[in-house]
């Protein structure tokens, strides 16, 4: 069963997150040392009694994230619970441009990567964070009622590590989000970490961020579809002549899917496609992206046409519209969805969290 799941880590690219070491004291906040009382981000070595991540300003350092804009940091803390559990501090006092629900649950999720493989895994600074799956499910009650703002916790219990000469090279975590003593979504997810030289080597020319994104900025970006996003640099889709099909509209500027050079499309930004491709096939009704389930099977490259297809599935379990989602490059299949839509309430059609 390892060697199989050996050669699974191994044959799956999926998105990652590259990152160097940043400057001492740089960002909103600094952090002084590693949850296993290492010396990390320049600060001095700590007892390792010491189990808590503490930050001088609200948020943790920008580079325990893998961000360039420190504004853009949700976590504000990481205290070690056990060998392999873990409580993150989150802030969504100030998420203004993050979009619904959906999309701040899932950036505070990836966020949780790096600051764990850094400060609780000892991960260094330059490895790779591939992610191979990801899937949520929302308490709608519970953000209809109070929304998606406030301090929430978040409860991670990683499994199936995998080492490597002692170094951590996989990992999943199974997250459970709560605020005020109430659960507001449960997630799991798993990526692999991958060594600068194994990620070279595996992405060959097109591991390049910059020539990658010179590439993509030579080329017009295609128009948006009509409807698919709350503000026009947000949309991801770009219309074609079939109603259930559209062509993966890349923009490298956006202040966030490329925050910091990336040469392929980063995993939020095809969660964002798979969630408006739904919205776009469902217009004009409305509902809530409750719940979804994803696979990342390969890469999607910047300088080569990505093509999103959705279909009507039988309603799940829970009664709830169910539409399977795929993404195909250069005709490989590179992402699944299955994505569960909760029908709006009466009333609700203005409510902000995780519209589908």
């Amino acid at each position: 069963m390892a060697a199989s799941r050996s050669r699974q880590e191994k044959e799956r690219p999926l998105c990652y997150w590259p990152w160097r070491r940043p400057a001492r004291g740089v960002g909103a906040a600094h952090v002084g040392a590693g949850l296993n009382g290492r010396t990390q981000q320049g600060g001095t070595h700590m007892n390792t009694s010491m189990t808590t991540v503490a930050s001088r300003a609200p948020r943790v350092e920008k580079g325990l994230v893998h961000k360039h804009d420190a504004g853009q940091v949700l976590l504000s803390g990481l205290e070690r619970l056990g060998p392999d559990e873990f409580l993150i501090a989150a802030d969504w006092t100030d998420t203004a441009g993050l979009g619904d629900g959906a999309v701040l649950l899932t950036e505070t999720i990836r966020q949780t990567f790096p600051l764990l493989s850094h400060a609780g895994y000892d991960v260094p600074f330059g490895h790779r964070l591939a992610w191979s799956e990801y899937r949520y499910a929302l308490n709608l009650p519970s953000l209809r009622e109070n929304g998606i703002g406030g301090r929430p916790d978040l409860h991670i219990r990683c499994y199936d590590v995998i080492r490597r000469r002692e170094r951590v090279t996989g990992l999943s975590l199974h997250i459970t989000v709560v605020r005020d003593g109430e659960q507001l979504a449960t997630a799991h997810t798993r990526f692999t970490i991958q060594p600068p030289a194994i990620y070279d080597r595996l992405r060959g020319p097109r591991g390049d961020a910059h020539r990658m994104l010179e590439l993509a900025r030579s080329r017009p970006l295609p128009p948006p579809v009509a409807g698919a996003g709350e503000e026009f640099r947000d949309v991801v889709l770009s219309p074609t002549d079939a109603t259930d099909r559209w062509q993966l509209r890349i923009d490298t500027h956006h202040p966030m899917y490329f925050d910091h050079p990336g040469d392929h499309a980063p995993g939020i930004l095809l969660l964002e496609a798979a969630k408006q491709a739904v919205r776009t096939l469902r217009h004009p009704r409305v509902g809530v992206a409750e719940a979804m389930e994803t696979v990342f099977h390969r890469y999607v490259e910047l300088d080569s046409p990505c093509w999103v297809d959705a279909q009507l599935l039988p309603d799940d379990q829970l009664g709830r519209a169910r539409f399977l989602v795929t993404m195909h490059q250069e005709g490989r299949l590179c992402f699944t969805a299955l994505v569960s839509v909760a029908k709006q309430e009466p009333g609700r059609e203005q409510a902000r969290p995780a519209a589908g």
